[in-house]
């Protein structure tokens, strides 16, 4: 150590004893509201510093927030544009929204179907043998070769027509009233898959080949249909002959009972009057009562043999019925039919069986003389009303009796006694033992029918738009949940919309309504 060091030390010490006593002194000065401002000043400085370091944290986390939120919006706009390359095949999915198909050749039978099916098959073939299919290169050459190059070519046209008649057989056969549309994506994409992978070799499917697959697949589509409605038709068939069997057969019943009834009431009626020949005047005043009693027996059964043989040689003659089952399918749904039976109620009867839960109940059974026309008119008048509008062999309407009322009295001339409200007595008797076991009554979930005219049904149909979310702006009173503690012991739906409080274990019962159970706790 250096002399000169030394000397500074000691100046060193003697600076520090000088301010600590002059540090003293000015303390000794301060009064005690002094220090405890300078104490405060202190923490101000210190929570301000805190408060800066705080702030810098929020400002990062928002910086953060925005980002995440550009990334969403960024994979959000991926996600629908890659919709628009993805074809749903779920039937599910499908179902819940599909437009209606709008036949293309309407042709008369399945066999004119048939027949049109082959001549596109034909008509595939012959541009598959004509080198039509594919659109490819004449002079492509491979290892300087031309011979080559035409093979390879040939090889490659062959591969993606197989590939694409491949795939296209396994997806048509597939095709279903909820899937027309997207069966028909599928084809093009396949085919614009298959000439972009060809595209180097400037090999592709041709339109016109494309063209008829698609028409394939339509002919398949309307083929099936076709075919079912057919089926359905040979069932209303087989059905009417069954009807007319036992129609046929209630009246050769019906004849055999009257004839043996009127021989016996003859038979009866010619013994009683060979007995009052040989009566005294009281005896033939009592078998003259007798015989008069005898010839109206006689009377009504030659009425109802004439009767019979008039539903017999008149096969337009029958009843038309009005009948219900409010506890199968609930109120104002009727189902309006016909029967040519002599005892209608055995063919309500039929319908009332164990596939349905409870007995039908008849409001009207109207007997006409032309059946068929009244049943006709009816259907006619409530054709927008239909439960089934594909089925027409499903004669049920959602319409009120006050309408099928009006109806009838335009197209019928006589008076026809309506029931009003039907006895549905198992029903009725089912409700009330619920209620004494307390079950609950069964209450029916009515369906949501769309009321959009038939003719604009096969319109293209217009996508729905996307669902807005509600700003957090419109529900004020609920706080952020940056603002509030969640109850751990509950448990929370997380939803870009907000935070929602899902609701306590509850039983399901069939009750009509929306769900309202779920309560916002919290906006995002």
């Amino acid at each position: 150590m250096a002399i000169t060091d030394v000397f500074k030390t000691k100046q060193f010490k003697s600076d520090i004893e000088r301010l600590t006593s002059e540090n003293q002194y000015l303390n000794s000065l301060l009064t005690p509201e002094m220090r405890t401002a300078v104490s405060i000043k202190a923490e101000i400085q210190k929570l301000t510093a805190e408060k800066d370091s705080i702030q810098a944290d929020i400002e990062e986390s928002k910086r953060k927030r925005q980002d995440l939120v550009q990334e969403i919006f960024s994979l959000d706009k991926e996600i629908e544009k890659k919709k628009e390359f993805v074809i749903f095949m779920d039937d599910e999915m499908l179902y819940q929204d599909y437009g209606l198909y709008t036949p293309v050749y309407n042709l008369m039978n399945s066999e004119m179907y048939k027949d049109k099916l082959a001549v596109v098959r034909e008509q595939q073939k012959s541009l598959i043998k004509n080198d039509r299919a594919a659109n490819f290169p004449t002079n492509f050459t491979y290892n300087n070769s031309l011979a080559q190059g035409k093979k390879l070519v040939a090889d490659n046209v062959k591969q993606i027509l197989r590939a694409f008649n491949n795939e296209c057989e396994a997806i048509i056969d597939k095709v279903k009233f909820n899937n027309v549309e997207a069966i028909r994506k599928r084809i093009i994409k396949s085919c614009e898959d298959l000439n972009k992978l060809n595209a180097k070799m400037q090999i592709s499917i041709a339109p016109s080949y494309l063209d008829l697959k698609l028409q394939e697949m339509n002919l398949c589509y309307e083929y099936a249909i076709k075919k079912q409605e057919e089926k359905e038709e040979q069932k209303r068939i087989r059905e009417e002959q069954r009807e007319a069997q036992k129609l046929q057969k209630e009246i050769e019943e019906a004849r055999r009972t009257s004839e043996k009834e009127r021989i016996h009431y003859r038979n009866a009626l010619h013994r009683l009057e060979i007995q009052m020949q040989s009566a005294n005047e009281t005896e033939r005043a009592i078998l003259e009562e007798r015989r008069l009693e005898m010839q109206q027996q006689l009377d009504n059964i030659e009425e109802e043999i004439k009767q019979i043989d008039y539903r017999e040689a008149n096969q337009r003659a029958g009843y038309v019925y009005i009948i219900s089952n409010i506890g199968s399918f609930g109120e104002n749904v009727y189902k309006i039919g016909m029967t040519r039976r002599l005892e209608p109620m055995d063919r309500v009867d039929e319908l009332g069986d164990a596939s349905v839960p409870f007995a039908f109940d008849v409001h009207a059974m109207i007997f006409s003389d032309d059946a068929p026309a009244l049943e006709a008119a009816l259907h006619k008048a409530f054709d927008g009303k239909k439960v089934n509008m594909i089925n027409t062999r499903r004669e049920f309407f959602h319409v009120t009796l006050e309408e099928i009322e009006e109806v009838v009295k335009k197209n019928f001339d006589k008076t026809v006694e309506f029931t009003k409200i039907p006895n549905a007595e198992q029903y009725r008797e089912s409700q009330m033992m619920r209620r004494q076991l307390g079950l609950g009554e069964l209450v029916r979930q009515d369906a949501v029918v769309d009321n959009t005219p038939v003719s604009a049904a096969f319109t293209s149909p217009t996508p729905a738009p996307a669902p807005t979310p509600v700003p957090a702006s419109s529900t004020p009173s609920v706080p952020s949940v940056k603002d509030i503690t969640l109850d751990p012991s509950k448990e929370y739906l997380w939803t870009k919309w907000g935070v929602y409080e899902m609701p306590e274990p509850y039983q399901i019962y069939l009750a009509k309504g929306s769900r309202d159970d779920l309560k916002l706790v919290a906006t995002i």
